[in-house]
Order: C-alpha cells, then structure tokens, then sequence
C-alpha cells in the first residue's frame, strides 16, 4: 500500500469480522480513510473512480451489519466496488486490480467467497438476489440476501422484472437503491423524475413498524395477514402523501429516501429493517466521487479518469499530441456531418452518450439524438419504430452490451427489413474490463441472422466509407463494428463514399498463402506481412503472401473466395471475435460447401472468456498479434 498504516483502523480491517469488532462511532473515520486509500491507489492504477467514493457508507454499512460471507450483497454493475473488495481481504493486492493476473476488475465468484454473483452488465441484481433469497426460503436457511442497485440500472427492463416478481413471491430480500442521479452520464427519463420527487417520512414508517410489532404480540395479526395488512398501510400512506409510490403499490416495503453517507444513521437503519419479513427497499441518496472534489463536480469525467494528482486533480494524459483519433471520436464527428446532409438520421445509445461519443450530436442537433437509458433491447425496437417513420436511425450500442438486445435485432428489426444502423461500439478485446465486457461474441451471434449487412473497418476512413453506405437508400438492417481504442491515421476526415455491398479489397496481391482479415486487425496484418516477408529474403527464401481486406462478413465476397479457393493452397483468416462461427467458420464453410480444399487456418479468440489485462497483453496471449500472425505465416511448408 502507498499510504502509512500506522495508527489507522483500516490497518486492522482484513475481513468484515474484523470490521464488525469497531465501535459505530469509528466507521465515519474509517470511511474517511477507506476514501484516502481508494483516491491514492486510483491515481497510480487507473479503475472506476466516482462511483466507488459514492459508495464508501453503503459498503461499510452492509458489512457491518450483516453477517457476510454468510448474508449474501448482490451488486449491479460492479463499478461500485471496489471498497468493497477492499473490506473483504483484498486491500494488499489491490494495486493488481484489472491488471494481468491481478484482481478481476469486478466482483468475480471464483475470486473470493465474498463475491456472490458475477455482475459487468446493469440491472440483473434484483433477479439474482431474489433467486438467492427463495432458494434460501425453500432450504429454511437463515441467510439474508441484499441487492445494491443504482438509480441508472432501474431503467433496466430487467431490475422491473425483478420487482415485479419481487411483488408476490415468498422472499425476505432487502434492495438498497443507490440514487445518485446517474450511471455514467446523468440519468434521463421517468424513473428518474420519479425517484427524484418521491419520498416518504421516517416517522411513517417507524410508526407502522412498531405498530405491526405490537399486533403480531398480541395476536391479533399473523404472518398470513400481515401482507393485507402492509396492502393497506401503503394504500393509507399514499392518500395522506397524496403521492402514489411505485414499489409499495408492488407490495415492497420502501424506506427513504436517507442520506446515503451518514455511515451511522445507514448502520442504525439497516440493523432496524433488516430482520423484517417480507421483501423491502431502502432508498438512499448518495454522490458519485463523494469526499474527491473533482470528481463531486464533474462525476462523468471521472468516471474512470485514468492516472491523475492525487493532490491537485490533474489528470495525467500523453503529451504527444499527434496521435490518431479514437473510433468513438471518429463515429461522433462523422454521423454529425452525415446528419446535416440527411435530415432523416438519428441517433440513439442506451446511456452510452459520452462512453461512445454520440454526446457530439447531443451538443450539436439535441432534437435529433437520444439516450434512452440502461436499456439495450428498447433501444433496439425503439429504433425500429422510428424506422418504420421514415427515419435513419444510428443505435450506438458496446458489442457486449449488445448481446441483451438479440432477440430485438432478429425479432423487431431483421424480419422487417428495418432500415436500422447498429454502430457497435467495443467490439472485439476491450483490456481491462475483462470478460463480461470484450465484444467477443456479436460476429458468431449475428451471421445466420437473415437480411442483416455486418461489416467492420479496417481504419477509420473505411468506418466513413462504412457510415456512408449504411444510410443510403434500401439498404436495411447494418451493423458496423469497430473496437476501443485509436484508430490507424491521424488524417482521419477523408470524403466519404459509398462501398459495394459484400465486396472485399484486395490490399497485397501474393502466392501461395493468402491471408483474409476483417476490422483493424487488417492494419496489424499488414505489418505481419512485410516483416514475415523480409525474414524469408535474409534467409534467401521466397514468400509472397497475398493479403485481402474482407471488410464483409454477411454477405461475404463469394466471387474473392471463389478466387482464393482455386489458387491458394494455404489460407489464414484472421478477426478479433470468437472464431468460432465468425470469419473463419464462414470461409471454411464456404470452401467446403463448393469443393475446395486449402488448408484453412484460423486466428481469432478461442472457445474460452477472455480475461482482463491491456489489450496488447490480451492480443498476444490469444495469438491474434503481430508475433503470432507471423509465426502462422512463416509455419507453412511451402
């Protein structure tokens, strides 16, 4: 650890039990020192900074109170928790969190016992919680489950889900809504409003609890009628707040809103609420980069800031200021000046403005762009229906977070032909977010999908060329996918033109050994090329290798592959999704299905979930880098 330990009680903390040892007089300081520790290790070892400070209360509060490993805390997301991974035996080897080998960048099961539940993606929390808490019913266990959700995640058709089945089954499950008014940009919408007007006064609810103690004393209620009985509190307390509220109309005990860092006054509520029977909500509002004032003002930017002064707030970023845009940047610029010339295109991401620069066109057209919050499978069919208007929409969606929208593509879009963009954002290996969140899986997933076009660029004028053609006439459903990252160029604004549907590029003709790339890979294959070929010249050998730019995976070029399949006798495919089922699968099948018989080898990601480390390292230990294309291509016995 960076910070002196001596005389601290974090010092003394390595597992809740220890936690549990302190007196509630001590956790305000020990929260002060937990938010210290985290702001220190976050300057040097970049992660998810604002919203893990929003959480320093709640955390410490959940362990304090409850009997973890044992009582079982489901979180959303996971961005949030990193305190607690601190709290539960891992504060030593924090400094190798989303590093290589280290610690997993979110809550992982098979890391510790005190991680109940796998969570990258928002809003399943509540569904998995419950299924812990009926489990644990069923078994007449003791344990308790608690869900952590934010107010961004409850947008999720998920969480409503959830709750709805939350309503009416036997559980005992406790939801803590962490409302900080955002996910990673602001909140938008109804839940949103709703939650920021809704409250209910603390001694309402102390009342009815001590009243409903009092008549199961003297029998006058059991647990059978005690559910009418709390069906007509809510129904009392919604006519005297003249304000219905949405969870106790569900038959969910709501508490709230409190002040999500009074550590004292959390730790006092829970251990009131925590024994009572019957499932229940406890609305907290908090602050995203709580105790960091740069990031209480500008909690989006310090999402995940990189490296930064812990001292001044500076963010250290690269001095060379020469460097290629990223692809986001490029999409953002790029469906702006599309916009202007038609006045059709829309765009649409679901709570992804500034994570995949659509807050470009937010600035610039706000009538034409919108966020529809954590909620994928909507934006999907919500940009169908504006299809079917006339309109052009460009759904920006990650690849991963894409695959909970995969009955909407085929379901609402595919079978209608439906004129919808789907610009996927992060495809391919992401680093260090690890394995719920690398877009490893769209290309297998989507290309039995009849009437869909799936491309991806091999640099960022082709993801121009790409954006172009996408929003011509009569092209239906598209899907463009490019990774994170930086693109090839630095010239990245080039006139844009349109790109004949399933036709790939010839990028180096060659003999023998022909290699067929899809997406920015290609750039990296080039590279591959050259230098297996200057080997080959020093050690007086001949290899000419031919190089193709597939940029099509449905429709594929049938007339190249028709080419290549008569004149190659070694082929190399090579795509930074699951090879199995993408690029590779696509032309072996080709080749067999028309009698050719190359031998096809295939470079892409294996039949495993990737885990987490920088994309280089990730890019090398699957075999997709220069190293390894240069091996395969130099392994043939020619």
């Amino acid at each position: 650890m960076n910070n002196k330990e001596i005389d601290t009680l974090l010092s003394s903390i390595h597992s809740p039990a220890d936690l549990r040892r302190l007196s509630p007089k001590d956790l305000p300081r020990l929260c002060d020192e937990l938010r210290a520790c985290l702001i220190q290790e976050l300057s040097v070892n970049p992660g998810h900074f604002a919203s893990s400070l929003g959480v320093v209360e709640i955390t410490v509060a959940l362990h304090y109170v409850f009997d973890t490993p044992n009582d079982r805390i489901v979180w959303d997301v996971g961005h949030q928790a990193y305190i607690h991974k601190m709290l539960t035996g891992r504060r030593e080897q924090f400094s190798t969190n989303r590093k290589l080998g280290g610690l997993h960048p979110f809550p992982c099961p098979s890391e510790s016992e005190y991680d109940t539940f796998t969570c990258g993606h928002a809003s399943n929390s509540i569904s998995a919680a419950l299924g812990m808490a009926v489990a644990d019913k069923l078994k007449e266990s003791k344990r308790l489950s608690v869900a952590v959700i934010g107010d961004g995640s409850m947008t999720g058709g998920l969480a409503f889900e959830g709750l709805n089945n939350a309503s009416y089954i036997d559980n005992d499950m406790l939801i803590i809504l962490n409302d900080n008014n955002m996910s990673i940009d602001h909140s938008v919408g109804g839940m949103k409003n709703y939650l920021h007007h809704l409250h209910t006064g603390a001694t309402y609810n102390n009342f009815r609890q001590r009243a409903s103690q009092r008549l199961m004393q003297w029998g006058w209620i059991n647990e059978d009628s005690k559910k009418r009985i709390i069906a007509f509190n809510n129904a009392m307390k919604a006519l005297l707040n003249n304000h219905q509220n949405i969870f106790e109309g569900m038959n969910i005990r709501y508490f709230g809103p409190r002040d999500g860092h009074d550590v004292v006054e959390l730790v006092h509520t829970l251990q009131s609420i925590k024994d009572m029977k019957g499932p229940k909500l406890l609305h907290l509002h908090t602050r995203k980069g709580k105790g960091y004032e740069p990031a209480e003002k500008n909690a989006t930017e310090w999402h995940a800031p990189g490296k930064f002064n812990p001292e001044t707030g500076e963010r250290i970023v690269s001095e060379n200021n020469n460097l290629p845009p990223r692809f986001q940047d490029v999409f953002g610029h790029t469906i702006v000046e599309l916009a202007k010339q038609n006045p059709r295109i829309v765009g649409i991401t679901p709570a992804m403005p500034t994570g995949c620069s659509l807050n470009i066109m937010m600035q610039e057209m706000p009538d034409r762009a919108f966020d529809v919050g954590i909620a994928e499978g909507h934006a999907v069919t919500f940009s169908a229906g504006m299809a079917t208007e006339g309109l052009q929409p460009f759904c920006n969606i990650y690849s991963a977070f894409a695959q909970r929208a995969y009955d909407n593509i085929i379901h609402d879009v595919a079978i209608e032909r439906l004129p919808v963009v789907f610009c996927f954002d992060r495809a391919g290996l992401v680093g260090e977010d690890g394995a719920t969140h690398h877009g490893a899986f769209d290309m297998a997933a989507l290309r039995p999908i009849p009437n869909l076009t799936i491309c991806s660029p091999m640099d960022e004028h082709e993801l121009r060329h790409m954006m172009y053609t996408a929003q011509l006439p009569d092209k239906g459903p598209f899907i463009i996918r490019y990774p994170r990252g930086r693109a090839e160029h630095t010239d990245w604004e080039c006139p844009m033109k349109e790109l004949p549907i399933g036709k790939a590029r010839c990028i180096k003709q060659g003999e023998e050994i022909a290699l067929l790339s899809i997406g920015p890979l290609g750039c990296t294959a080039q590279r591959a090329i050259a230098k297996a070929e200057q080997m080959a010249q020093e050690q007086g050998k001949e290899l000419h290798i031919a190089h193709y730019d597939m940029r099509f995976l449905k429709p594929i070029d049938e007339e190249l592959l028709h080419e290549v399949g008569k004149h190659f006798k070694y082929i190399v495919t090579l795509e930074d999704g699951a090879k199995n089922g993408g690029l590779g699968s696509a032309v072996i099948e080709f080749m067999m299905d028309n009698g050719y018989m190359p031998r096809v080898t295939r470079l892409g990601l294996p039949d495993s979930f990737v885990e987490h480390g920088t994309v280089e390292e990730l890019h090398h230990i699957v075999g997709i880098d220069e190293e390894a294309i240069i091996k395969t291509l130099t392994g043939f016995k020619l």
